[in-house]
């Protein structure tokens, strides 16, 4: 233990020693970097000895003080004062003042010529005797050790024509000095400069003091937090050093010398430090609101009641619930329509096409057939700006459902967004008039099902997903070509085909149309018909239906990757694992899937077509084109490669490959592809 000191002392002692040589050469004080502070101060701190009642040694400072600035400003200034009512504070009564520790400190600070230097090092020797206190107490403590001095002169002030010990103490204290008419009206300006510096000094370690209480919170719920405690013991040290220089000036003032001590650099500094620590207070204190209505919804939500409460608990503050505009008669309404009903909740941001709204327009529509279901857009808009109210006004006019105006406190869509995976795109949450969630994202299955996806909860999408089976391509294939719904219905095969490669789909067209208009094809009756999804009749790619056919896949993908995985789903993730490949194709009999190809296996598929088309008369179009695909894609496609759209929903935490069946690894892609459309102009 006294190894441990001894090397402290000495470390200190060399610090002071380089200090002396940094302020007393080029580096100012106030120059002096927060990184060279910490580096000094740190080499004083030896432990924080929470044990220490730091809360009531504060407690009578802030009595003394409050009264005794009072008192000058009372003194100096006389009737144009304006006097407060102090509340009067107690500590604890088991409260022991640590009176050496006190002396200690004001024996350091006592008749200190000015200067930065000494400033500096009587700083570094206070808290070298405060080794063991927190930061906080720390600057309570200095703070206490002149509230002691600076108390009892002005309280000696107010009694000396009064109390017959008071003024004989007085003399020795040198109070009549600095009261003297005419000394008191020529230092005026300084008492009153060092008066408000006490005051702001004061301030700041009430401040520290309020960090300190909020320092219960968790710093992942307060971020804010980290940042001022990280930086709480620079403030301590420019609170103590502030101290050290209003006790010098003290000494000035009551002496018969008439010295030079500008406090004003010292002022500056620590109302730049007491304003930057009431803001980030402000800001803890509203991360610690959030935090509190974030922990408030989720207990909302575990025990729901009715959709009304639920709803204005989400989307309002207590004190602000704001009326809803329908959207069919553009009026405003108040939120009791919701009472008792099945609310689905569309979330967006405003970067949403035409398209994400027309798909909800049938299903609006037939939800009014009975009343008891109600669609409300919530906009997420996390710092509004007149071009987004233009641009949220122009959508909200686009939609005949109801409208919430604004987003709402920061709490709900961080709710939003962790408990409902809500990154951006249009998401449906399903509520019942309980305002129990039915669905957290049914927006997937309406893009497959549409109004057969009523009444749009988990139940239904499981049956759904299990009637259809592997008929799924008309949902996603139904308004890419004309011909398609009635090709489906004559249950012909069709080659839906795509991809970035616009050399190999001008090759597969021409293999696959010569497969088509084959003698053998026309022997059998076969009829195979070929679409090119997303392609104009130059090569160009069409965005709309790029965008509308891979949203369609895509919303499969999620309506089936967290159940069983079978044969349809695999298949699924097949496509979409093609998206962005040279070429891709999909075959199937009516709405049927059979096959899911890569582009270069497929193409070889349709060159080699002379090799097991004698087959097809025998076995039939449907086997011999799958056995020879399944044949070439061993030899020539590496495994499936899966970029998950994360933005629209869970993505599962882990996946077999579709082809070799092992566990794929994990990633999440962000790809700029463009294919969801040009850049929207409402």
């Amino acid at each position: 233990m006294l190894g441990l000191a001894h090397n402290v002392a000495t470390k200190v002692a060399s610090v002071v020693h380089t200090t002396q040589q940094t302020i007393a050469g080029e580096l100012s004080l106030f120059a002096m970097s927060d990184k060279k502070i910490l580096d000094e101060i740190y080499a004083t701190h030896v432990h924080a000895d929470e044990s220490f009642d730091d809360d009531s040694l504060f407690v009578i400072v802030e009595n003394i003080l409050k009264r005794a600035t009072q008192t000058v400003d009372q003194i100096v200034q006389g009737t144009q004062v304006h006097v407060e009512n102090i509340e009067e504070k107690s500590p604890k009564a088991s409260f022991s003042v640590p009176l050496c520790t006190l002396k200690g400190i004001s024996c350091e600070m006592q008749c200190k010529p000015p200067g930065e230097e000494i400033a500096h090092n009587t700083t570094l020797a206070i808290l070298n005797k405060l080794s063991k206190y927190s930061w906080e107490a720390k600057a309570s403590l200095t703070l206490a050790a002149f509230a002691m001095e600076y108390g009892e002169f002005w309280l000696l002030a107010q009694l000396r024509e009064s109390d017959h010990l008071a003024k004989s103490i007085a003399i020795l204290k040198r109070v009549p000095v600095l009261l003297k008419p005419s000394e008191l009206h020529k230092r005026r300006k300084s008492i009153l400069e060092l008066n408000n510096l006490i005051k702001a000094t004061l301030q700041v370690i009430e401040c520290i003091d309020q960090f300190n209480k909020l320092s219960i919170y968790n710093p992942k719920d307060v971020p804010g937090l980290s940042i001022a405690l990280d930086h709480i013991p620079v403030d301590v040290y420019w609170a103590i050093i502030t101290v050290v220089a209003c006790a010098t000036k003290v000494t000035i003032l009551i002496s018969d010398e008439d010295k030079e001590f500008d406090l004003a650099p010292y002022s500056q500094k620590i109302h730049y430090v007491l304003n930057k620590l009431k803001i980030q207070l402000i800001v803890c204190r509203k991360q610690i609101e959030e935090a509190e209505t974030y922990r408030r919804l989720i207990k909302l939500f575990q025990t729901p009641t009715e959709i009304m409460e639920v709803f204005k608990g989400l989307i309002f503050t207590k004190d602000n619930v704001q009326p809803l505009v329908d959207g069919s008669t553009k009026q405003t309404v108040k939120i009791d329509i919701l009472r008792k009903k099945n609310v689905l909740l569309f979330i967006s941001s405003l970067d949403i096409s035409d398209d994400d709204i027309l798909i909800l327009k049938p299903i609006h529509e037939f939800t009014k057939k009975d009343n008891q279901y109600k669609i409300v857009w919530i906009p997420i808009v996390e710092q509004w700006t007149d071009d987004l109210r233009k641009k949220f006004e122009i959508l909200k006019n686009k939609m005949p459902w109801y409208t919430v105006q604004y987003s709402g406190p920061m709490a709900s869509i961080k709710f939003i967004k962790e408990e409902w995976n809500f990154k951006g795109k249009p998401t449906m949450v399903v509520m019942n008039p309980q305002g129990k969630v039915e669905h957290s994202n049914a927006l997937h299955m309406i893009r497959v099902w549409g109004v057969k996806a009523f009444p749009f909860t988990k139940e239904t999408e499981e049956e759904l997903s299990h009637s259809h089976g592997d008929k799924w391509v008309g949902s996603v294939v139904n308004d890419i070509h004309p011909s398609v719904s009635t090709w489906i219905k004559e249950e012909k095969y069709i080659l839906f085909y795509g991809g970035k490669d616009n050399e190999w789909i001008q090759q597969f067209t021409k293999k696959a149309a010569a497969i088509a208009n084959d003698p053998i094809f026309k022997e059998a009756k076969i009829h195979l018909e070929l679409v090119c999804v997303g392609k104009g009749s130059k090569g160009e790619d069409d965005h709309g239906i790029l965008g509308r056919f891979w949203s369609g896949v895509e919303s499969l993908f999620f309506t089936k990757v967290h159940k069983q995985v079978d044969s349809v789903s695999k298949e699924i993730q097949k496509l979409l694992s093609y998206k962005n490949e040279s070429g891709w194709v999909l075959l199937s009999k009516g709405s049927t899937v059979l096959v899911t190809g890569h582009g270069v296996s497929v193409l070889k598929v349709v060159e080699e077509f002379d090799k097991w088309k004698d087959h097809v008369k025998e076995r039939g179009f449907e086997f011999c084109f799958k056995a020879y695909y399944e044949k070439i894609h061993v030899v020539s496609r590496p495994c499936c490669r899966l970029d998950i759209p994360g933005s629209t929903g869970k993505v599962p935490e882990s996946m077999k490959c579709p082809d070799c069946h092992r566990s794929m690894e994990t990633f999440i892609s962000y790809k700029c592809c463009h294919i969801d459309g040009p850049t929207a102009h409402h």
